[in-house]
């Protein structure tokens, strides 16, 4: 899919970060945009901002959605198919997502289970619901959003990090096995998975309020490093989405980060969860922020 003007997009989580760039870019460029979210006010200050940068007949629609929510992302399809009084969609990208659920072991298991439910079952619900609406046009593309941690399970050797890292394998897998059933059953429609590195977005934050954990100012200061600090902006991530989408490629690595973790844990799968693979890491510039 060369061009975006006059297609209709679907993103999720698209009320900040990642999500709110794809819509931005994406509107920029003429596309009609139905973006869900779980926070309204979030949304409204992303729908101002596309409409502001997108020509004139542009369509952005708002939809409150829990993706983990089958009920409700059914509900979402059927208002968008109502919103831009449309049968198809050309352009889906499942990029909600949270964090928590670190530890299998001695965490809570209703933080594993919320985390689990939003980052796997958000993909594979949209998924289903929209994908009849892909298969309607006559070019589409199905975007999922994994993470380095669909192919390195960890955030260093002192941090278990087991529900996220096991939605986005499974994010990851899902989506490379599509590559072969959609080329068989619906070869107009494409599919790339994601694997973005530290992206510099508001998940943190999202992710204490998405848990129903207190927010504090402390709580507020980490989010905020973790945002400022990243290596890649939100807007650079959706960018480089987009130019994947462009250019066909399943797999779309984002961050200098991300293709490091990459190319070292083929290379040295063995070490992947010992403190020397962390080292070996930090020698080459990636995850500085992350201790063992």
């Amino acid at each position: 899919m060369d061009r975006f003007e006059g297609r209709i997009a679907v993103v999720t989580g698209g009320g900040t970060g990642m999500g709110r760039e794809l819509a931005r870019q994406l509107s920029a460029e003429g596309c009609h945009v139905a973006i869900c979210d779980v926070s309204e006010e979030n949304m409204v200050e992303t729908r101002a901002l596309c409409l502001d940068g997108a020509p004139d007949g542009t369509e952005i629609t708002t939809h409150v959605c829990d993706v983990s929510d089958e009920a409700q992302v059914l509900a979402f399809r059927d208002e968008v198919a109502e919103a831009h009084e449309t049968e198809h969609v050309h352009l889906l990208f499942n990029n909600a997502g949270i964090g928590g659920g670190g530890s299998f072991v001695s965490g809570r298991r209703e933080d594993w289970d919320r985390t689990f439910a939003v980052c796997w079952y958000g993909v594979y619900y949209c998924s289903r619901a929209f994908l009849p609406l892909l298969v309607a046009s006559e070019e589409a593309h199905l975007v999922n959003t994994s993470s380095v941690n669909g192919f390195w399970a960890s955030l260093g050797p002192g941090h278990p990090h087991t529900a996220y890292s096991a939605a986005k394998f499974a994010v990851k897998g899902f989506s490379e096995a599509l590559i072969t059933d959609l080329r068989l059953n619906a070869p107009h429609v494409k599919v790339s998975v994601v694997m973005p590195g530290h992206i510099g977005t508001s998940i943190a934050l999202n992710t204490m309020t998405i848990l129903g954990r207190p927010v504090d100012a402390a709580v507020t200061e980490r989010a905020a490093t973790f945002r400022n600090t990243a290596p890649t902006t939100a807007g650079r991530a959706a960018t480089v989405i987009l130019d994947g989408v462009r250019a066909d490629r399943w797999r779309i690595l984002i961050g200098e980060d991300a293709h490091i973790v990459d190319a070292t844990a083929r290379d040295h799968p063995e070490e992947a969860y010992e403190p020397a693979f962390l080292e070996r890491l930090h020698a080459q510039g990636a995850f500085q922020g992350v201790t063992s």
